[in-house]
């Protein structure tokens, strides 16, 4: 699904953000990626959609070759990943319904398919009874569950989501990990970075830990025990 290859990226000032990462994430995970800020978390995220160059090494994606990928075929590899973002990135002048089209709306879909997906999308998130609101009538937590249903309306197989709770409290965060991980169960790989240590200790998935740009573990949850 997702495999990293000896991957290094350094930038032109000359951080070297990720060394030599060699990862494989497979089909169906849910993986918490964590680490300080700049350990390179969001760069991991940022190679996998392409938003970043590799310097060294190779990433493959759904198949897909990062590295040789041309800029004209990146929106290919885009259809398949969903990106969910700490601040929710909703247009304000767009109705709920309105910005989860949107995305489907920009890659060509029929207007009646769009209305039956969008659907569908918002049922999944629950908000159904929200689809004709504004964003600034909503709360931090239905907002954010309009970026998921967002990134869920073109049925990814995987969704990166990079910290996206990070703007709520505890117990909006914790529905909306809710959220994910009914969606994580219905087949979507996730891979979300986190510094929500309540999830990192009480989670039973796969927890990565980066620190200064390389792996420095690789484990299954509830290890940590402060």
């Amino acid at each position: 699904m997702i495999q990293f290859q000896n991957v290094t990226k350094v930038y032109p000032n000359g951080v070297q953000a990720l060394k030599k990462i060699n990862l494989h994430i497979f089909k169906g995970e849910f993986v918490l990626i964590i680490g300080e800020s700049g350990a390179g978390k969001s760069t991991l995220n940022k190679l996998i959609t392409r938003e970043e160059k590799l310097t060294s090494g190779e990433i493959i994606v759904n198949g897909i070759k990062i590295s040789t990928l041309k800029a004209k075929k990146i929106f290919l590899l885009r259809r398949s990943i969903g990106m969910v973002f700490q601040e929710f990135r909703l247009l304000s002048k767009m109705t709920v319904y309105e910005n989860v089209a949107f995305a489907q709306e920009t890659i060509g879909v029929p207007v009646n398919l769009i209305r039956d997906n969008v659907a569908q999308a918002l049922e999944k998130v629950g908000l159904t009874a929200k689809a004709n609101n504004f964003p600034k009538e909503l709360s931090g937590g239905e907002q954010q569950r309009v970026a998921i249903a967002r990134a869920l309306v073109n049925q990814p197989k995987i969704i990166v989501a990079d910290e996206p709770t990070g703007n709520l409290d505890i117990v909006t965060a914790r529905e909306i990990m809710r959220v994910f991980e009914e969606i994580n169960l219905q087949g979507t790989t996730i891979v979300m970075t986190t510094h929500n240590t309540e999830f990192i200790k009480r989670s039973t998935k796969r927890v990565i830990l980066i620190d200064n740009g390389s792996i420095l573990r690789d484990y299954k949850g509830k290890v940590l025990t402060s």
